[in-house]
């Protein structure tokens, strides 16, 4: 097994940085801008080469990343050099990230996350195109209720057989998903849930279930259950026109989920414990890879996907700080200070850092060799 977390980790970080810093570098290609460096991982080069454009194409030390670097960057974080900028003659201005117009800037920031937003709605077409979409067997009983598990706190709660549920906490239910999005996420959250029974609509205040369930690697996670069974199911083929968008549905339900397990965390309705870095990504990528190509590469979109909403964040020194003082320079028709930037980005990598130290104590501590 150790083999696929070796082999695993990079498979899937090495390609997916790559791409995401070849969205920066080739956007910023076409506007003309020159990129100094091109690298492969962070730390000392191991090999590499320049191009005929002066480009420095690398493969560096530690392969937990990569980046590139414009010309007028202070750093690879795309911190301009406020003093070298400056004493930059018109001729050395031209193709200078910094110098381009604030649009270009925008978009040449934005093209990284783009290119990971569209590796997973690629990878996703992809699978629905391949293997169809879960559907009812039966449309009319998607969301009627079959059968109960054991303890399931619907029935305890009074829900029959037959109950076709149509609301959750006043928002309409239309297929048993919707019945799973909201409560998948929400364990222990008091709800109410309208049923109609014999014609007649029926609401039924209950809690919603909380269950540990564990995948065959040992790893484990809190989810919300109600106990209920709806209509068998049943694979839909899928054209490709239509891939596209239930591609695009199923990430935004995803995002979703990010932004709601986010939240839950700061409020204290989940365990920072389930926040998870570089070690248990590893973990996973291995376990997956050991499950097969599809698996892996399932895996690689919902990383992906994390990737793009992980570097829209608008901290300082991630892709989302440098839109959001873009949109600063819009609104004030004037870039930020030159000390005032260094500053927030200064602080923004200081968050970063103590964020990446948490959550790799936090994957430490949950591994078993620890107790975890």
């Amino acid at each position: 097994m150790w083999v696929y977390y070796v082999l695993g980790f990079p498979l899937l970080l090495g390609p997916l940085v790559t791409l995401h810093e070849l969205g920066h570098y080739l956007v910023g290609r076409w506007f003309g801008v020159q990129a100094e460096a091109f690298s492969v991982g962070f730390g000392k080069e191991i090999a590499g080469f320049t191009d005929k454009r002066g480009t420095r194409w690398k493969l560096s030390a530690l392969p937990l990343g990569g980046y590139v670097q414009f010309k007028g960057d202070m750093n690879p974080a795309s911190i301009p050099d406020g003093e070298a900028v400056a004493a930059l003659s018109e001729e050395e201005k031209r193709g200078s990230f910094h110098h381009a117009a604030l649009w270009k800037r925008a978009l040449i920031v934005f093209a990284g996350p783009a290119t990971n937003i569209l590796i997973t709605l690629a990878i996703f077409a992809a699978f629905f195109a391949s293997f169809g979409q879960p559907v009812a067997a039966d449309p009319e009983q998607t969301n009627v209720v079959q059968s109960f598990a054991p303890e399931s706190v619907a029935e305890e709660a009074g829900m029959r057989e037959g109950d076709r549920v149509v609301a959750i906490d006043g928002e309409p239910v239309r297929q048993f998903s919707d019945i799973t999005d909201r409560v998948m996420m929400f364990p222990g959250k008091p709800v109410t849930i309208d049923v109609e029974r014999q014609g007649e609509r029926i609401a039924i205040p209950l809690t919603i279930g909380s269950t540990v369930e564990e995948d065959s690697f040992g790893n484990s996670s809190r989810i919300g259950r109600l106990g209920i069974y709806s209509a068998p199911i049943a694979w839909e083929p899928v054209s490709l026109l239509a891939a596209g968008p239930l591609a695009v549905e199923h990430s935004l339900n995803l995002v979703d989920m990010m932004v709601t397990g986010i939240a839950q965390i700061f409020t204290g309705d989940r365990s920072v414990r389930e926040l998870g870095g570089p070690v248990k990504i590893a973990k996973y990528s291995g376990e997956q890879l050991s499950l097969g190509l599809t698996s892996f590469v399932n895996f690689a979109a919902l990383i992906s996907l994390n990737l793009a909403f992980i570097n829209l964040l608008p901290i300082p020194a991630l892709d989302g700080g440098h839109l959001a003082f873009y949109a600063a320079e819009a609104v004030r028709r004037k870039p930020v200070g030159p000390r005032g930037q260094e500053l927030a980005f200064r602080t923004g990598m200081a968050l970063v850092l103590m964020l990446m130290i948490f959550v790799t104590i936090n994957d430490l501590v949950s591994l078993p060799i620890f107790g975890g």
